[in-house]
């Protein structure tokens, strides 16, 4: 006889937020905490099982607005973790997503005694197997985004070229020479001035960029 497989959603959600010192930003993730066994008391990703007849997508988002109140705009599947011992009693099979935050978006996520931001490189103790998640998911984060568009989801539609460097900077956890930067991005081509500035600044209003139309 087959043996009973429950099926759960989990979701990283990654910001940049203020660090604890205040003078730089580093990647931030919303935990939950757990009301009951396994793991009560302990932090965990958000996330529940899976009801009959919903999809993938569907109770990823809903877990999400369920637990911390957030909407992403960007949410996709990450991966799948099934080992037969991450979880006790029952397997349990948990499909992961990533969803990627701006800072408007992260600010409307609810935060109270069993929600509560952490910088994502410190967490640890986490209950079942979310130390592993999230270490996967920095890592998948890195490595993507050196080649696709993911660094967009963190910005608004309009972005200078610094606020795009701080975004590689703070996933890459490297310092990125300006000069350097604003040349390989130029001659990418993803990414085209929008004949607009910033404004409200004391010194030369910076251009704003926007990423190019995908065909």
């Amino acid at each position: 006889m087959p043996a009973e497989v429950d099926l759960a959603v989990s979701t990283v959600i990654f910001a940049l937020r203020q660090s604890d010192d205040g003078a730089s930003s580093s990647l931030w993730i919303p935990l939950v905490r757990r009301i009951r066994e396994p793991y009560e008391g302990r932090w965990a990703l958000p996330g529940g099982p899976l009801e009959d007849g919903e999809g993938l997508d569907d109770a990823a988002a809903r877990n999400l607005v369920e637990t911390t109140a957030l909407s992403p705009t960007y949410l996709e599947q990450l991966y799948s973790f099934g080992t037969p011992d991450r979880s006790p009693g029952a397997r349990v099979v948990s499909i992961v997503y990533w969803a990627l935050v701006q800072p408007e978006e992260a600010a409307a996520a609810v935060e109270d005694e069993n929600v509560r931001w952490f910088e994502a490189e410190q967490v640890q103790g986490l209950a079942f197997d979310h130390d592993a998640i999230v270490a996967y998911a920095l890592w998948r984060l890195r490595t993507k985004v050196s080649y696709s568009r993911v660094a967009h989801a963190f910005l608004g539609e309009e972005f200078t070229l610094a606020q795009l460097r701080q975004v590689y900077e703070v996933v890459l956890q490297q310092r990125l020479d300006p000069a350097n930067f604003r040349r390989q991005v130029e001659a990418d081509g993803t990414v085209v001035p929008t004949g607009r500035h910033l404004t409200g600044g004391r010194h030369r209003p910076p251009r704003l960029y926007r990423y190019q139309e995908t065909p």
